[in-house]
């Protein structure tokens, strides 16, 4: 396989072993894949089931690089007669951050990255600390104020340098820029290894089931969403599939900026209302026109969902035995929303442990009952 960093904005090229996270122009970079067409999906069925099993379609050179907990291969569950959840919070550090991580700090060890900032609602932080801690990497994690005490604790637990930032994500977002003019950047909206960790989802699902007719998936900053899109579009240039799944993004009412970029209008600039969501209150993503063609080429969409559906969603999970992050809920009133066929397959991605929020489910359950 043949990788190369590129950014969209200019053209410019760079070599996959640069120690760079943003392009001269100040855009973000993508890696650019020329895959092998001789890859065959069947020579990775004996291998362990973990993301790491996909290795030759990621930008890792040699093995002793990879730093990994043996994570991925995350089991598909079917919740009524087409419709599926693929759990990806059953990760090491509960979330589906991991598939970024793995990746992205076995890049960094590679090339030779000895401390990093990275700015997050709390899981992305969560899981780069502890790939960065496995890997003996320095790792200072910029943090919302309101970022909750089990996600506080497992940053610290990692021996994550934390930063308390008041504002809004944008304002963490920043503070963390300005730590990285000092030190290298591995912020995860940004650094393109990471959406290499997460396309790996695109490839357990097609092993799984085959290639759906949708994907449900919350948006934040569209790491997992772009990550989806991007290895089912590797997948189709291979030629081992000839359909892409249509892509539904999922955002709260009191932040929607994909939605109002799928409709043509500049994104408004202020959270309004109370935030339960945290993983997806993000008014700014870098990549959001990324996000938005992506949904417009797949012919899906954005459905939005609000705090009271969001709890339900929760405690929909719940009864089926799925204890999931207060961020996971918005899929279930997605999924009665979006506009489906009875007969197409659907999956949606539950994204974290409910363990990670757990206080602060416990504060607001009681009224959504």
């Amino acid at each position: 396989m043949l990788f190369k960093l590129y950014c969209p904005n200019c053209g410019n090229e760079y070599g996959i072993n640069e120690s760079i996270w943003k392009c001269s122009c100040g855009n973000y970079l993508n890696i650019k894949v020329e895959p092998d067409f001789s890859f065959d999906f069947k020579k990775v069925e004996m291998r362990s089931k973990c993301l790491w099993r996909y290795r030759e379609l990621l930008p890792i050179e040699k093995d002793e690089n990879i730093v990994s907990f043996n994570e991925g291969f995350t089991p598909i569950v079917k919740m009524r007669k087409t419709i599926f959840l693929k759990l990806d919070y059953m990760f090491p550090t509960g979330s589906f951050k991991d598939r970024g991580a793995t990746v992205l700090v076995s890049k960094l060890k590679e090339i030779g990255v000895k401390s990093i900032v990275e700015d997050s609602s709390g899981n992305a932080g969560i899981a780069i600390s502890a790939y960065s801690a496995a890997a003996k990497i320095k790792c200072s994690i910029y943090v919302p104020e309101i970022i909750s005490e089990e996600k506080y604790m497992q940053l610290k637990i990692y021996g994550a340098k934390v930063v308390k930032i008041k504002g809004t994500r944008e304002d963490v977002a920043k503070e963390a820029l300005k730590e990285a003019e000092k030190t290298y950047y591995a912020g995860h909206n940004w650094n393109p290894f990471f959406i290499e960790g997460t396309k790996t989802i695109a490839y357990e699902i097609f092993e799984q089931i085959g290639v759906p007719d949708n994907i449900i998936v919350p948006i934040g900053g569209g790491s997992l969403i772009l990550g989806i899109y991007k290895g089912f579009k590797e997948l189709e240039f291979m030629g081992i599939i000839d359909k892409m799944p249509k892509l539904y993004g999922v955002q709260s009412d009191v932040c929607k900026p994909i939605y109002y970029g799928l409709l043509g209008k500049e994104p408004k600039d202020t959270i309004k209302g109370e935030v339960l969501a945290e993983g997806i209150a993000v008014n700014k993503p870098p990549r959001g026109k990324e996000i938005v063609k992506a949904v417009k080429e797949t012919e899906g969409n954005v459905i939005i969902v609000n705090n009271d559906e969001i709890i339900q969603g929760i405690l929909e999970l719940g009864k089926m035995g799925i204890f999931a992050e207060i961020t996971s809920g918005v899929v279930i009133p997605a999924l009665k929303k979006a506009d489906l066929e009875e007969d197409e397959i659907t999956v949606a991605i539950i994204t974290g442990n409910g363990l990670k929020t757990a206080s602060k489910l416990a504060n607001i359950l009681s009224k959504y009952k």
